[in-house]
């Protein structure tokens, strides 16, 4: 079953993190990551990056996935 540490270490595995964020009640689950790989991608690509560090798992475990995606750039204005 996934938790949120478990997402967060996939996606932390196969994606440099700066900040990353997961919550959810088990079926359900909200994450915000930034990562400086998102630069100059499209949220597309950038979700797609996502995707691939969480691979199967998207359809054998995370039903529902909601993400925020930033580059640092991005996370620092909305935190300034």
């Amino acid at each position: 079953m996934a938790t949120a540490e478990s997402i967060e270490k996939s996606i932390a595995a196969h994606l440099a993190c700066e900040h990353l964020q997961v919550a959810g009640d088990g079926h359900h689950w909200e994450a915000l990551i930034v990562s400086a790989a998102f630069e100059g991608l499209s949220k597309v690509r950038q979700h797609q990056l996502v995707y691939a560090a969480l691979g199967d798992r998207m359809r054998e475990e995370i039903h529902a996935l909601s993400m925020t995606t930033l580059t640092p750039a991005q996370w620092a204005a909305l935190n300034s």
